[in-house]
């Protein structure tokens, strides 16, 4: 919004030519996004719990220590993660800009088939909210959609292409059912694995900050057509955009982290993980890093529990692998 009311004033008031940059609007975004969440996020958890009693479900399937440990804590605590990411990209980006309006769309969705999964679970005092089945189709129909958007949105020579990593000049076509099909797989399998990540305190947030932070780079390299020849990445029009999205999320995922830091006072829930998790693969198949993706699944948690870990150790050292597997997709950017 703020690119749009004033930087077509830049010439009555100099100042208002910063609003260009799309640098200096993701740090908008980011500090808008956190300052937010700090202030929200302690009334939005207090009216969580007032209206979760008992807090989320804890599967008795899991490590037998979350029976005691997580039990009576709130969950839906992704709402802070959307309210805070939403404003921030509404106030920061370019509201004339498709791809800003198709991410923010599948994140928005997916939050949304989240809170209702999540709200089941609260309601009906059941940890398998809503069925495996409907979840699944609702994702897929909302990703299809999406990919077939982002298509239209690309430039003729990359529509219903698939790129390569450390292939500059390989393309592969896939046809319009392919390419939808495959954008489709890429956004539900990223949701699903922010979702089955998310099962100890800050396990799943610290990842997706790294992994928006890379995407974030991506989106500004990919959309500048100066950096994308230099690197011989095939570029994308206007996707740069995208950098203010993703430096929100940052933003919204740090202040989040400050609440479920272990232990933590509020769960993230489907809300949130669906949400963020579908956000990550829609700006994958936007800039033609599908395969790079950096997210990955990490259900093995309650494993190391088992084992004996400490959840704080198991926390960190899958962070410090979620690092390294980020530094290895920007990677990809230079070697061709």
């Amino acid at each position: 919004m703020f690119y749009n009311l004033l930087y077509p004033l830049a010439d009555l008031f100099g100042p208002f030519n910063l609003f260009r940059y799309l640098t200096f609007r993701s740090i908008g975004a980011f500090l808008t996004a956190l300052v937010l969440s700090f202030l929200i996020g302690g009334a939005l958890i207090r009216w969580l719990r007032s209206k979760q009693r008992q807090g989320q479900p804890i599967r008795d399937d899991g490590p037998a220590s979350h029976l005691m440990t997580k039990k009576g804590t709130p969950t839906m605590g992704g709402l802070l993660i959307l309210i805070t990411l939403t404003i921030a990209t509404l106030l920061w980006a370019d509201l004339a800009n498709r791809y800003v309006w198709i991410v923010l769309g599948v994140t928005l969705a997916y939050g949304a088939i989240g809170f209702w999964d999540d709200f089941l679970k609260v309601t009906k005092r059941n940890p398998k909210g809503v069925s495996g089945k409907v979840k699944l189709a609702l994702s897929v129909v909302v990703a299809a959609f999406a990919a077939y958007f982002i298509a239209q949105a690309s430039p003729p020579p990359l529509r219903y292409m698939l790129a390569f990593p450390f292939l500059k000049d390989v393309l592969l076509p896939l046809g319009v059912v392919g390419f939808v099909a495959f954008g489709a797989l890429v956004m539900v399998g990223a949701s699903n694995s922010v979702n089955l990540t998310d099962g100890l305190d800050g396990l799943a947030i610290g990842p997706v900050i790294m992994a928006s932070a890379v995407f974030g780079f991506i989106a500004y390299v990919v959309g500048n057509i100066i950096l994308t020849n230099y690197l011989f990445l095939h570029h994308v029009p206007r996707s740069g955009e995208l950098a203010v999205l993703l430096a929100a999320l940052v933003g919204a995922g740090l202040g989040f982290l400050w609440f479920n830091a272990p232990p933590a006072m509020v769960f993230m829930g489907d809300t949130g993980s669906l949400a963020i998790g579908g956000a990550l693969g829609a700006v994958a198949v936007v800039t033609k890093h599908e395969i790079v993706l950096v997210f990955r699944m990490a259900p093995l948690h309650h494993h190391f529990e088992q084992k004996g870990w400490a959840e704080p150790t198991i926390v960190f050292r899958f962070w410090i692998i979620a690092a390294i597997l980020a530094m290895a997709g920007l990677a990809t950017l230079k070697l061709r």
